[in-house]
């Protein structure tokens, strides 16, 4: 057992300790009008051979009691006067959760997979599911992981399999195993709506005195307090109107009918790109989907010049370096054809959002639509007009991997769409970007153009990368 297997998989064991759900992961699982408003991501990933089933089924076994997180369920208060909470689930069964099936081909694995992605989680089980897929050509097979934005984000799910999985193709027979917890941990609706009452009730006085103190501050300054309150209600304004108008070619969508997509290229000319750009590999992933979806429209007739794009954005302001992030929307530049000065393009609207004192307001208004009906949080996300695509970059594995003996050959995020057209997650896996895309179906009149035009978009930005000698790279 290596050393580093043994560090990732002690760190597995921690992977998401709290009990109660975060403000935001809370909105998002009361608003959760699935599947137009899901929450949920699916996780493809490609095996040069089919593992072992039993051999699969200890290792899962041992997965979810190490993560103890993946054998608990959430429980609502029965008022929302507390945060859901999560609860061991008495009757967990692993079979519910893991099963294999028997496919042909790998565009036969991406539509299995998106059906799974369709349908809704039983909300009183814990929130995941596992299918391997057997019988592709070669020997090779795959594994999709369906799993809730309140169990882990995109980027969390990536960790949590790169965190899972061995370093070696051999078993490992004496892996570390979690601690046993000393009772289990189990909640009620009613309990939990009245241990929040009494929090609110003892935190009163508290809340009265800071209360009173915003007052007197309002009250001594109050030009500073209004003029402080308009910026912040115009920051909140610009970032809930669209920042471009929507394309009548990724329209009408229903978010009820999705298709994945998946693309490889390699990362070292896209980094390339984005340095020469003067941007991150966030902005060259960005331009790599602005430029398919203009050869896309192109190929329909359709002079656009810009789209909104849903990126996320640094909260730390100064650079694209920390770990805090907040969702935003710009204007995508689809008519600008070169990719060098189209990653230059989407970095300066992106470092445009740096200034806007409103990045955080879901987090700051979570907490307070999470004490009303879950139909006034689902309303309150719909507010926000959804941009055409979501792009997001997220960091995986960096060396190779193997799952019950198979080795990884590349993991594709599949995000949920919630009003885009289509949602584009990249995913550094050892020196390859592997490129998942959802994308609504009736959004799309022509999913095999789409699915062209983004190949060549790869194709465009691999080919602008500098060579050694100052020529760019063609692809091979």
């Amino acid at each position: 057992m290596s050393e580093e297997d043994v560090e990732r998989w002690t760190a597995a064991a921690t992977w998401t300790a709290s009990a109660e759900l975060t403000p935001v992961q809370t909105l998002l699982w009361r608003a959760e009008r699935h599947p137009v408003q899901s929450s949920t991501s699916t996780v493809v990933v490609d095996l040069d051979r089919a593992p072992d089933w039993e051999r699969l089924v200890a290792a899962a076994e041992w997965g979810t009691r190490l993560v103890r997180r993946l054998r608990q369920r959430v429980v609502d208060p029965l008022v929302p006067t507390a945060p859901p909470t999560w609860a061991d689930d008495p009757t967990f069964d692993l079979g519910y959760h893991l099963r294999r099936e028997r496919v042909s081909s790998r565009d036969e694995v991406l539509a299995q997979a998106a059906q799974v992605a369709l349908r809704p989680f039983d909300r009183s089980r814990p929130l995941w599911e596992g299918v391997l897929f057997e019988g592709l050509p070669d020997g090779a097979a795959a594994y999709a992981l369906k799993i809730h934005h309140a169990l882990a984000d995109p980027l969390g799910t990536v960790q949590l399999l790169s965190m899972l999985q061995s370093g070696r193709r051999e078993h490992t027979p004496r892996k570390p195993l979690g601690a046993e917890p000393a009772t289990s941990v189990d909640a009620d609706p009613v309990e939990l709506a009245v241990a929040g009452l009494r929090v609110d009730v003892s935190t009163l006085p508290e809340a009265a005195v800071a209360s009173a103190r915003t007052l007197a501050h309002a009250a001594a300054r109050p030009q500073v307090v209004v003029a402080s309150a308009l910026r912040y209600g115009a920051s909140v304004r610009r970032l809930m109107t669209q920042a471009a108008p929507p394309s009548p070619e990724l329209s009408p969508r229903t978010g009820k009918r999705w298709s994945f997509l998946t693309l490889d290229a390699p990362l070292d000319p896209l980094r390339a790109v984005a340095r020469q750009g003067g941007g991150t590999l966030d902005d060259a992933a960005v331009a790599l989907v602005l430029g398919g979806l203009r050869r896309y429209h192109e190929g329909r007739g359709s002079a656009v010049p810009e789209i909104p794009v849903g990126v996320r954005v640094s909260l730390d302001r100064a650079d694209d370096l920390g770990n805090r992030f907040a969702g935003a929307v710009i204007s995508g530049p689809l008519a600008v054809e070169d990719p060098v000065d189209r990653v230059a393009a989407v970095r300066g609207e992106v470092l445009s959002l740096h200034t806007e004192r409103a990045l955080e307001v879901l987090d700051v208004a979570a907490p307070v639509v999470n004490r009303l009906p879950s139909f006034v949080g689902a309303a309150a996300l719909r507010t926000a007009v959804p941009p055409d695509a979501f792009v997001l970059t997220l960091p995986g594995p960096p060396r190779r991997r193997y799952m019950a003996g198979a080795q990884v050959q590349g993991m594709y995020v599949l995000g949920p769409l919630p009003g885009a057209a289509l949602t584009v997650s990249l995913v550094t896996c050892g020196d390859t970007a592997c490129i998942g895309v959802n994308v609504d179906a009736s959004a799309v009149s022509d999913l095999e153009a789409l699915a062209e035009c983004l190949a060549e978009g790869v194709e465009e930005m691999v080919s602008a990368a500098p060579a050694a000698d100052g020529q760019s790279v063609g692809p091979t």
